[in-house]
């Protein structure tokens, strides 16, 4: 890969200059960009039935919208993301149309990143306008109170106004981003002109989606949203490249690694001030570090479901073959449905456990003999704790 050290420097009106780079160390970048890639193909390969997609997908849908929601300060828990995604109806509290505003940006974003991989112009390239970043952020901020903001239009610090300001002295200090409109649609335009570019354009996609978020959190545009649009987009460009579920899983992971998230962004910025050689390295290193984990992550989940429908297999097989009985069959799927480890204590106390041998007078010989057999079929373990685990195939010893 070619080093690029040409700088695009713009003169602004009021924000004094503005500069566009690469700024990274492709040689030092190379190793984690394989293992991303490895881990991608690995992913790629497992034969994810569509019941499994779905679940999967739906699953990295409302963590993602709980995690990139949170970050800019929504308080909705995962739980009641997951119930507001899930009503079709408009929803009257503002918390919960942040959650589907954001959900409604997913799904244009998705849309519009599968037309471009179907057309096959998607794995290193993807065409970033002016409406697209201006729809999104309609559909992610209209309804929402802030009384600056107005959906799909730029912000403007008149003169005399309090600048905006970006970050804390915690995570890095305070940025404050180009100051009025003309500053704004200067630099956005130019922005565009620059990832459009055949030399920012031409870089792999697990280069560029991170530069594009960088440097849109740079400008900062909007009054309201610009952290979700950045991500949005960043995942984008991910999806428009075959990455199926990772881009937007990323979300909860920088939630999850707020601290750090908020300091590598600083970090770039003072390395630029700087004049640093790369000093874009430490923003990238971090998303691609991100990337990685949840791909990890989503491999071991898609093997963990598809281990869950090949023990339903077994388990259904042992019934109609009479290798385990009716009340050893309730009592398997009963645990199913909440978990694969339980405490076998806690399951003897449960009023469904105990009607299974309501009619057997002695009923304990019966339940050592239906415990003794699951184990004997290799469906059930039990420790010496008292631990009864689900012999899940694929599922993690750790689980």
């Amino acid at each position: 890969m070619l080093v690029m050290e040409n700088e695009n420097r713009i003169e602004t009106h009021r924000s004094g200059i503005f500069t566009f780079q690469v700024g990274l160390d492709f040689d030092a970048l190379r190793p984690l960009m394989d293992r991303v890639g490895d881990a991608q193909k690995r992913f790629s390969s497992i034969p994810i039935l569509p019941d499994i997609s779905e679940r999967l997908y739906k699953a990295i849908v409302v963590s993602s919208i709980y995690g990139t929601n949170t970050i800019e300060g929504g308080t909705l828990s995962e739980e009641e993301t997951r119930k507001v995604i899930e009503i079709p109806d408009n929803p009257t509290k503002e918390e919960e149309r942040r959650a589907k505003n954001i959900d409604k940006a997913y799904k244009t974003a998705v849309g519009y990143a599968e037309h471009v991989f179907n057309e096959g112009s998607g794995k290193y390239l993807i065409i970033l306008a002016d409406d697209m970043f201006m729809n999104l952020h309609k559909h992610i901020t209209t309804g929402l109170t802030h009384k600056d903001n107005t959906p799909g239009k730029y912000r403007d610090n008149p003169k005399g106004w309090p600048p905006t300001k970006v970050g804390d002295l915690g995570h890095g200090g305070v940025y404050v981003p180009p100051k009025c409109y003309d500053d704004i649609k200067l630099l956005m335009d130019e922005f565009l002109s620059w990832v459009n570019s055949h030399e920012i354009s031409g870089l792999s996609p697990l280069l560029r989606a991170p530069l594009v978020h960088y440097y849109f959190e740079r400008i900062h545009p909007f009054w309201d949203g610009n952290g979700r649009v950045g991500r949005v987009v960043e995942a984008m460009i991910l999806k428009s490249a075959g990455f199926k579920y990772a881009p937007f899983a990323l979300a909860r992971y920088y939630l999850e690694n707020i601290d750090d998230y908020f300091t590598v962004f600083n970090i770039a910025r003072k390395a630029e001030e700087g004049k640093e050689k790369y000093p874009n390295q430490k923003f990238v290193e971090f998303f691609m570090e991100g990337l990685l984990f949840v791909l990890n992550e989503q491999h071991d989940a898609a093997n963990e479901m598809i281990g869950e429908l090949l023990y339903k297999e077994v388990l259904r097989f042992s019934l109609d073959k009479r290798l385990i009985n009716d009340r050893q069959y309730s009592i398997v799927s009963f645990l199913l449905d909440k978990g694969y480890y339980h405490n076998l204590s806690e399951i003897q106390k449960e009023v469904w456990y105990q009607a299974l041998y309501k009619r057997l007078v002695p009923n304990t010989r019966a339940r050592k003999r239906d415990l003794d057999g699951l184990i004997k079929g290799k469906l059930i373990s039990i420790d010496k704790n008292g631990v009864v685990r689900l012999l899940m195939p694929g599922q993690k010893q750790n689980s």
